[in-house]
C-alpha cells in the first residue's frame, strides 16, 4: 500500500546514520584496541590514526541523528512514534527538546553524545593513556549504538528505532489501512510531553545528569586501562582532574533534580527517596568515595586497591541504575522511571557485559597492584579519608539494595518491602551516615599525611570546634528544631548531625586560613566541604522544623485516593471568594484561568495575607492536564521565598474543570419525620431536628422571622460525619431558601415546606458541579536557602580543585619534559 502525505526520508537518513554509528564504533574499538596491543610505535601509530577517524566518523553518525530527530520533531512529522508519543504543536521549542530524553531512545542518544564530547576531549588530552582509555569508551559506544538500532535479530529486538513510523508500530490498528491515515484527526497532532516535565529545569536537568552519567566511564577506563597495561599507578594523577569532574557533575545533576521535584512534584519537597533518586545517587557517593582514596594514594601511596575498586563500581552502578530505570521495574514505585520496552534483556546484556570483564581483570590483576603492607596510622589524613570513603560505600549499598528490593522479589518470588514509611527508613540510617561523614570533614583536614602529633591537632582544632559546639547549642535551643515524630533518640540524633554539619562548615572554613594561609588555589576542597556541610545544616534544618501550614479548619473534609497519601486534615478546602483562617495566614482562592487556550495548565491564584497585616502575596500553583490519554491531572507546586523560609503549595484536589458544565441536575423531593433516613450514592442522611428563628453563629432571625431550618447529619461510607442546616423563611410574603451544602460528599439541601402530617420536604441534589473550590496542602520550609547556597559551594569548590589538580598535571608534565634537558645539561658542564 502506498500511504499518503509521509515525509519518509528523514527517518532513512536518521536510520542510516544509527546504523553508521554502530559500524564506526565498532571499527574504532577493534583499531584502539590494535594501538593498545601494538609492538611497535610505527604500528600503534597506524592503528591509532584509523581509530581517531572512526571514533570521528562515530561523533559524525551520532550528531546527524540528533539533528535528524530534532528536525521531525520540530516540523510536526506525527508519522513518526517518537514526534507523535512525545511531542504536540502546542509545545514551545525549549520543551521539544525535552521531547528527545523522555524517550528511552532519546536518552540512550543524550547518553552516546556526552561519550562523543568527552572521546574527543581524550583524544586530545589523554597522551599515552589515549589508546586503552578509548577502547573502553568506543566499547561503551558499541554498545550504546546497539539501544538505537531497532533490528530484529532471529525474533529478537536489539534496542529502538527512533525513526519507526507510528502504523508500524501499531500494524494491527484499523485506521493503518487506510493509504490516507495522516488526514484522520487522531494524526494531526501528537500526544504531547508528560505533564510533570513541562518545567524549565527538565531542559537542563537531563542533559546535565547523563553528562554526569556518561563522565563515569572516563575514571573507570583509566583504571582498566591501568590494570590492562600493568601500570597500576601511573594514570592516578592524569585522572584525578576526571574523577573530579565527573563527581561535580554527576552532584549537580542530581541537585538539579532535586530543584525540579521540589518545583515540579507534589510530595512535599526536594528529596523522597523516589527509586530514581536513590539510584542516581549510588553512582556519586561511590565516586566521592573513590576521589577520596584516589587523592590518598597520590599522597601516599596507601589505598590504590580500594580506588580501583570503587572506580569501577560506580561506573557498573550507573549501568545498573540503567536497568532499574528503564526496565519497568520500578515502574509502580517511582514517579519517574520508564516502562518497560521490551529491552529488558538488552539492559541485562550492558550490566554484566561490562561488570563482569571488569571484575575478572580485577581479580586477577589484585595481588599485583602495589600495595603498602604498614597499615596507616590512626592519627594520619589517610587512615580517615579511608574510613570515610568506606562509609559512603557502606551508604551506597544499604541505598541501592532497598531500591533493587523489587527485582530480589522477582527473582524470588517474596514481597520484600522497606516498609510503609520508606523516608525514615532510609533516614533512620543516613542521618548516622551524616553525623561521621560531617565529623570525619572536619577533622581531616587538619591531620596530616603519615603521622600527626596529638599536640599539634589540638592546637589546629581547638577553636573550630569550641565555636562550631557554639552555634549548634544555640541552634538546637533557640532554632525550635523539636522534631519528635520518630521518637527521642531520633531528635537527639538530628541534634548530632546539626553539630557535625556546622563543625565541618567552621573547620573547613578556619583551614583555608590556619592551614593553607588564604591560598585559595588550593582551597577547593575545604570549599567543597564547607559546601556539603552546609548542605548537611539545610536537609537537617528545613526537614526537621518542616511544619505543615494547612490544617483544615474548614471542616469540609475531602476523601483522597489511598495512594496519594495525603491527610484530609492536612489539606485545607477554599470555596472560591472566601478568605479562609489557615493558622498564622488568612488565604484566599481568588480565580483559577488558564494563560494560553491551548494550554492544558490551569493555574490557580491563591492570595495569602498574614494576620498581624505584616506581609500579604499570591501564589499560582496549577494542575495541567495529563497527557497520553491519561485521565489523571499534575499537580504543579508554587512557592513564596522569605529570606529565612519558603512557603511552599500545592493543589491536591479541586472541582474537575474538565467536567465543568451547566449543571442541569435537579433537587429531589423527601417528605421527612424526625430521625428520618434517607440513603445517597455515599452514604445516608438522617433528619435531626428543625429549628424555629434560631438566632446562633449561623443564623440570626428574630422572634419576629417565620423561619424554619433543617438540621440533618450526613453519614458517608468511609464513617466521615458531616452537618447541614437548610433553612426555609419568609420574606415580603415571599418565600426565601437558604440552602446549605456538603461539599466533601458533592450534596445540596433545601427546605421546601412543611408537609402533612407534621412532616418537612427536603430537597436533596448530587452533583459534582458545586462551587468552586480546591484543596491546598501548604509547608513552610525554614532555612531551605542553606541547602541551595551550600550546592553551589560544593559545586564551585570542585570546579576549583578539577582547575588545580590540572594545572599540577600540566606543571609535573612541563617538568617531565625538562628534567632530560636537564640532565644533558649537567653532563656537559660535567664533562667540561
Amino acid at each position: 500500500m502506498e500511504y499518503v502525505g509521509e515525509h519518509l526520508l528523514p527517518g532513512k537518513i536518521g536510520h542510516f546514520f544509527a546504523l553508521l554509528s554502530f559500524a564506526a564504533s565498532f571499527v574504532a574499538l577493534v583499531a584502539y584496541y590494535k594501538a593498545t596491543t601494538a609492538k611497535t610505535s610505527e604500528e600503534e601509530s597506524s592503528w591509532r590514526r584509523m581509530a581517531r577517524a572512526a571514533f570521528g566518523l562515530d561523533v559524525l553518525a551520532v550528531f546527524s541523528v540528533l539533528f535528524t530527530i530534532i528536525y521531525i520533531i520540530s516540523h510536526h512529522y506525527f508519522e513518526y512514534n517518537m514526534a507523535w508519543e512525545h511531542s504536540s504543536k502546542e509545545l514551545t521549542a525549549n520543551y521539544l527538546l525535552a521531547c528527545i530524553w523522555e524517550s528511552q531512545e532519546g536518552a540512550f542518544l543524550l547518553w552516546t553524545m556526552w561519550h562523543c564530547i568527552l572521546g574527543l576531549i581524550l583524544i586530545r588530552k589523554a597522551k599515552k593513556w589515549e589508546a586503552p582509555v578509548m577502547t573502553v569508551i568506543s566499547f561503551a559506544q558499541l554498545f550504546l549504538a546497539t539501544m538505537v538500532m531497532g533490528l530484529y535479530f532471529f525474533g529478537a529486538k536489539v534496542g529502538i528505532n527512533p525513526f519507526i513510523l507510528v502504523r508500524q508500530q501499531m500494524a494491527d490498528a484499523p485506521i493503518f489501512q487506510r493509504p490516507d491515515y495522516m488526514s484522520f484527526p487522531q494524526m494531526q497532532d501528537g500526544q504531547g510531553l508528560n505533564a510533570l516535565l513541562q518545567n524549565y529545569w527538565m531542559v537542563i536537568h537531563p542533559p546535565i545528569l547523563f553528562l554526569g552519567f556518561a563522565s563515569t566511564i572516563v575514571p573507570f577506563a583509566f583504571a582498566i586501562a591501568g590494570l590492562w597495561k600493568r601500570e597500576y599507578g601511573g594514570w592516578t594523577k592524569v585522572a584525578l582532574p576526571w574523577t573530579l569532574f565527573s563527581a561535580c557533575l554527576l552532584g549537580t545533576g542530581i541537585m538539579m533534580g532535586a530543584a525540579w521535584a521540589y518545583e515540579s512534584l507534589s510530595f512535599g519537597g526536594y528529596w523522597a527517596w523516589d527509586p530514581v533518586e536513590n539510584a542516581s545517587l549510588v553512582p556519586w557517593l561511590i565516586m566521592v568515595a573513590g576521589l577520596h582514596t584516589q587523592v590518598v594514594y597520590n599522597a601516599t601511596g596507601h589505598s590504590l586497591r580500594i580506588t580501583y575498586f570503587f572506580l569501577i563500581i560506580s561506573f557498573c552502578m550507573v549501568l545498573w541504575e540503567t536497568f532499574l530505570t528503564r526496565s519497568g521495574i520500578l515502574g509502580e514505585s517511582s514517579v519517574h522511571a520508564f516502562v518497560d520496552a521490551g529491552i529488558h534483556a538488552q539492559l541485562v546484556i550492558l550490566v554484566l557485559i561490562f561488570f563482569i570483564p571488569a571484575f575478572i581483570l580485577f581479580i586477577v590483576r589484585y595481588k599485583q597492584i602495589p600495595h603498602i603492607v604498614k597499615e596507616e596510622a590512626t592519627d594520619s589524613r589517610e587512615f580517615w579519608m579511608f574510613i570515610g570513603s568506606l562509609i559512603l560505600f557502606l551508604s551506597s549499598m544499604f541505598i541501592i539494595f532497598s531500591t533493587s528490593l523489587p527485582v530480589f522479589n522477582l527473582l524470588t518470588k517474596k514481597k520484600w518491602t522497606i516498609g510503609d514509611d520508606a523516608p525514615f527508613a532510609y533516614n533512620r540510617i543516613e542521618i548516622f551516615v551524616a553525623i561521621l561523614l560531617g565529623l570525619f570533614t572536619a577533622v581531616a583536614q587538619y591531620l596530616k599525611y603519615k603521622r600527626t602529633s596529638k599536640d599539634y591537632i589540638v592546637k589546629k582544632i581547638w577553636l573550630p570546634t569550641a565555636i562550631a559546639l557554639v552555634i549548634s547549642i544555640l541552634i538546637s535551643a533557640f532554632g525550635g528544631v523539636h522534631y519528635d515524630t520518630y521518637g527521642t533518640g531520633f531528635l537527639v540524633a538530628i541534634h548530632l548531625g546539626i553539630f557535625a554539619a556546622v563543625y565541618a562548615v567552621v573547620a573547613n572554613t578556619t583551614y583555608i586560613w590556619s592551614g593553607l594561609k588564604g591560598k585559595l588555589k588550593a582551597a577547593g576542597p575545604s570549599v567543597a566541604h564547607v559546601g556539603f556541610g552546609l548542605m548537611l545544616v539545610g536537609i537537617l534544618l528545613s526537614s526537621a522544623k518542616k511544619e505543615v501550614l494547612s490544617y483544615n479548619t474548614t471542616g469540609i473534609n475531602l476523601n483522597f485516593a489511598p495512594e496519594t497519601k495525603q491527610n484530609p486534615m492536612e489539606n485545607i478546602t477554599l470555596l472560591k471568594g472566601i478568605r479562609t483562617d489557615m493558622g498564622k495566614y488568612w488565604t484566599t482562592f481568588v480565580s483559577s484561568d488558564s494563560v494560553d487556550p491551548l494550554s492544558k495548565t490551569t493555574y490557580y491564584h491563591i492570595n495569602f495575607q498574614k494576620k498581624d497585616g505584616s506581609r500579604q502575596f499570591d501564589l499560582y500553583p496549577n494542575w495541567m492536564k495529563s497527557t497520553k490519554g491519561q485521565q489523571e491531572i499534575a499537580a504543579n507546586p508554587d512557592k513564596y521565598h522569605y529570606w529565612d523560609r519558603d512557603i511552599f503549595t500545592y493543589i491536591s484536589a479541586t472541582d474537575n474543570p474538565e467536567q465543568k458544565r451547566d449543571d442541569t441536575i435537579q433537587f429531589r423531593n423527601y417528605p421527612l419525620s424526625l430521625k428520618d433516613t434517607i440513603y445517597y450514592s455515599k452514604g445516608f442522611i438522617i433528619l435531626d431536628t428543625v429549628l424555629v428563628n434560631p438566632n446562633n453563629e449561623k443564623f440570626h432571625f428574630l422572634r419576629s422571622d417565620t423561619a424554619l431550618v433543617a438540621k440533618v447529619t450526613v453519614f458517608s461510607k468511609d464513617s466521615m460525619r458531616y452537618t447541614a442546616s437548610p433553612a426555609f423563611y419568609l420574606k415580603d410574603n415571599a418565600p426565601v431558601f437558604l440552602n446549605d451544602t456538603v461539599f466533601a460528599q458533592n450534596l445540596a439541601f433545601r427546605f421546601n415546606k412543611v408537609a402533612d402530617g407534621r412532616k418537612v420536604e427536603l430537597g436533596v441534589k448530587e452533583s459534582s458541579a458545586m462551587i468552586p473550590f480546591v484543596a491546598l496542602k501548604v509547608l513552610e520550609f525554614p532555612q531551605i536557602n542553606i541547602l541551595w547556597i551550600g550546592t553551589i559551594l560544593m559545586i564551585i569548590g570542585f570546579i576549583m580543585s578539577i582547575v588545580w589538580r590540572r594545572q599540577q598535571v600540566e606543571l609535573r608534565v612541563v617538568r617531565d619534559k625538562d628534567k632530560p634537558a636537564k640532565a644533558a645539561s649537567r653532563e656537559k658542564v660535567a664533562s667540561l
